[in-house]
């Protein structure tokens, strides 16, 4: 059974996108698709008598919110198997449960309600900072948006954090038809090169041949399973956040990978996954790695 790709709704300008990017995503997939919107008025007017629950602004406003989703899903693209549903629940405890039986969750990185100027609603962060599928947080400009860079942006990670990324990286390359570009940023230690300037060259160089090793050692099983995939190494110089996020510029979707503890509550997000959410010029796919 193909687990559905699920998509928060909640009426506002970044869910609608969200909407757009996640019905496109499908189809690429040949996924089902699930549109989800969390209301706690079931919870708050349960307890009334039907003919008032029937009349409650808050359930009209539901209902609407998620027709309306709905059948946007279906102008765009009428063959795809798309379902809804309203849920009792907030929203990030919601995705969050939902993330369970999907392929991915999508949201907007800024839904109704969130104060003007915040780069990423409080949901969105949740959600990419502890869900056990990946996430998709659709944000960036309207080129990012529209998938005309025909380039993945893939952030190499350590081994440990990585694996799954690589893998989502190189199917969402390979459906596609695009070429995927890996990045490795590293750093040279300032104390090497402090009193030997002749021989400046010698640490930079030994730091970037260890990260290109370390990309070839990254992909080498996932470029072996999709030979199709046209793949583009780089490593650059630079604290990995600020490097994803100017070539994010470049690219349609940016992947990087985040650990996931058993048993442990709160966020689970690194820097560069954090800055990648709220400043990236493209969606940003957040992938776990369970320990």
């Amino acid at each position: 059974m193909e687990l559905p790709l699920v998509v928060g709704v909640d009426g506002s300008e970044g869910s609608l996108l969200s909407v757009d990017w996640a019905t496109d995503e499908a189809a690429r997939h040949g996924l089902p698709l699930k549109l989800v919107h969390a209301s706690l008025w079931e919870r708050y007017e349960g307890a009334l008598p039907k003919t008032d629950r029937e009349r409650s602004p808050e359930q009209v406003m539901a209902n609407h919110i998620i027709a309306s989703a709905e059948e946007r899903v279906r102008r765009r693209n009428p063959g795809l198997k798309v379902s809804a549903e309203t849920v009792p629940e907030e929203a990030a405890s919601a995705l969050l449960r939902e993330g369970n039986d999907a392929s991915a969750l999508v949201t907007g990185s800024r839904g109704r309600g969130e104060l003007k100027g915040v780069l990423l609603g409080s949901v969105g962060l949740a959600v990419a900072a502890r869900a056990y599928c990946p996430v998709v947080v659709v944000r960036g400009d309207k080129a990012g948006l529209a998938g005309t860079h025909e380039r993945i942006l893939l952030g190499a990670g350590d081994p440990g954090t990585s694996g799954e990324a690589v893998r989502f990286a190189f199917r969402e390359a390979e459906v596609r038809g695009c070429e995927l570009a890996v990045v490795r940023a590293w750093r040279c230690p300032t104390y090497k090169n402090a009193d030997h300037s002749a021989l400046a060259a010698d640490p930079a160089h030994q730091h970037e041949e260890q990260a290109l090793a370390l990309v070839d050692a990254l992909i080498a099983e996932a470029s072996a399973d999709h030979p199709a995939v046209r793949v583009r190494r780089a490593t650059v110089e630079g604290p990995a956040r600020k490097v994803l996020v100017h070539r994010s510029a470049a690219a349609d979707l940016v992947v990087v990978g985040a650990r996931r503890r058993s048993g442990h509550f709160g966020l689970q997000l690194g820097r560069v996954s954090h800055t990648l959410l709220h400043h990236a010029a493209c969606p940003v796919a957040v992938v776990p790695q369970r320990a």
